[in-house]
């Protein structure tokens, strides 16, 4: 049994605290979903610590907005803004064949939540799926290359505590055949998300590339448009800024240096747990179990392979 990991900060850690000192000049990061929330505070934190942060963001406008305030708040410009929809694979594999230098930090942090009717995508995916996990996926493996010519990078999945809400249910991913439901299929992306840090660690340790997954906590912002806002008891919440301090700790913190394949919450390795705890604390047994992430890992390659068949790639 592995020691838990524990650090000097905690829940009330602000991400400019837990990157205070750590020099990230000539240090490339993309950040997905980076235009608001969490997102935006840790393109905030990452790039005053010296890094050359690039948005992949839906809305290009909203990105260019962030990185506008960003640089008028931090004093340099460092933050650049390139179009990626996590729920299309064309895009997903536009951004990837732009891109052309090595990646020290790839911060898969873009999301959806609780979609409140079934939708899918051109593929046939169900939507929370397809976005919180398949793009992400998709956008690591494509810049697998990349971020092995860092010569050491880190690779940080934003789960949840979404993730004890469901294990990935490998017989029916896409709701063929059970009835829908929307934290059913939130909390099945989520585990899949943590699942992905699992296997990529394993996979590519030896090129120096580690990931790590958290569970950011909970903060007020546009995830929760579908389910009528935060409702966790206000001492349980967190600033954008505090939300994004795990965030950073794992993309950022020589303390984390040569670790992957853990699950971090309020910036310490999270309790694997075997029934949901009442504070929804702590991370599935499931969710970073070694075969089921081998698993999901096979087949999300071979969905990625019908897809691009089915497409003519």
């Amino acid at each position: 049994m592995t020691e838990r990991i524990v650090t000097p900060f905690g829940f009330a850690s602000t991400a400019d605290e837990v990157v205070a000192g750590v020099d990230l000049t000539g240090r490339r990061a993309v950040i997905t979903g980076g235009a608001a929330g969490i997102g935006v505070e840790t393109a905030r934190s990452l790039a005053a610590a010296g890094a050359e942060v690039v948005l992949g963001v839906r809305r290009v406008a909203a990105g260019e907005q962030a990185a506008a305030d960003i640089a008028a708040s931090i004093g340099a410009d460092r933050v650049t803004v390139r179009e990626l929809d996590l729920a299309d694979q064309d895009s997903v594999r536009r951004f990837v064949a732009d891109w052309d230098q090595p990646l020290h930090i790839l911060v898969n942090n873009a999301g959806i939540m609780a979609l409140p009717e079934l939708e899918r995508t051109a593929e046939g995916w169900e939507m929370q799926f397809a976005t919180n996990f398949m793009g992400h996926f998709a956008l690591t493996v494509g810049l697998h290359g990349a971020l092995a010519a860092a010569g050491g990078a880190r690779v940080v999945s934003v789960s949840s505590s979404g993730n004890l809400f469901s294990p990935v249910i490998f017989d029916d991913l896409h709701f063929a055949f059970r009835p829908y439901d929307p934290l059913l299929a939130y909390g099945q992306s989520k585990s899949a998300e943590a699942l992905l840090a699992v296997e990529a660690t394993r996979r590519w340790s030896g090129e120096g590339i580690y990931a790590n997954a958290l569970n950011p906590g909970a903060i007020a912002t546009g995830l929760q448009k579908h389910t009528g806002g935060l409702r966790t008891p206000k001492e349980r919440q967190k600033t954008p800024q505090q939300g994004a301090a795990t965030s950073v700790l794992l993309a950022a913190s020589p303390l984390l240096d040569g670790i992957g394949g853990r699950y971090f919450e309020d910036c310490a390795e999270a309790a694997v747990v075997t029934e949901r705890p009442a504070d929804y604390t702590g991370v599935a047994a499931y969710a970073v179990d070694p075969g089921n992430a081998e698993r999901l890992w096979d087949v999300a390659s071979d969905l990625m392979s019908q897809a691009a068949v089915s497409s003519g790639r």
